[in-house]
């Protein structure tokens, strides 16, 4: 309802941030990790189709080089555990280290890495207040070749090899 709020406002001039992957997608963020929880997140799209609200890809490189976390593959007991307190808390409870304030092997303190972020085109969205599948499907897949397109021109700029790409769960 915040966001639809936001975004439907006559005069414009209102921006809105979302973080698609969420909370689930906390709990694989780990260094070297490029994997991006959206290909089931459909509803930023639908919100955008119903107010007309432009969409624009951003990707920061780095975020996932701040912190290392503790290994908790699908399945293991530690993962299942982080799963029911998410469900039960709605946010994650990722188990991570970095640095600490006086020394450098172990803290909360993240560690220091560069973040650099990018800001992609805005892709155009016409208006359409009872959006279809086919409308919100559509819309979706130009975000995602758009954020590839924009993590695929940046990535060798901050450090990555030509031969890592985006994975889309």
């Amino acid at each position: 309802a915040s966001l639809s709020h936001l975004i439907s406002r006559p005069d414009g001039g209102n921006v809105a941030v979302i973080a698609v992957g969420g909370a689930s997608e906390a709990l694989d963020a780990r260094p070297g990790s490029l994997t991006l929880q959206v290909q089931s997140r459909k509803g930023f799209i639908k919100l955008a189709l119903k107010h007309g609200a432009q969409l624009v890809p951003v990707f920061s490189f780095g975020e996932n080089e701040l912190f290392d976390q503790m290994e908790n593959p699908a399945g293991s007991s530690l993962r299942r555990l982080q799963n029911r307190l998410q469900g039960i808390m709605g946010v994650a409870v990722p188990l991570f280290h970095a640095r600490g304030v006086f020394q450098y092997s172990f803290g909360l303190i993240p560690y220091r890495r560069p973040v650099h972020t990018v800001v992609g085109k805005p892709i155009p969205v016409v208006q359409n207040p009872c959006p279809s599948s086919e409308d919100i499907n559509g819309l979706h897949q130009v975000y995602l070749e758009n954020l590839t397109e924009l993590f695929e021109h940046h990535k060798l700029t901050f450090g990555l090899d030509e031969n890592q790409h985006l994975t889309f769960t």
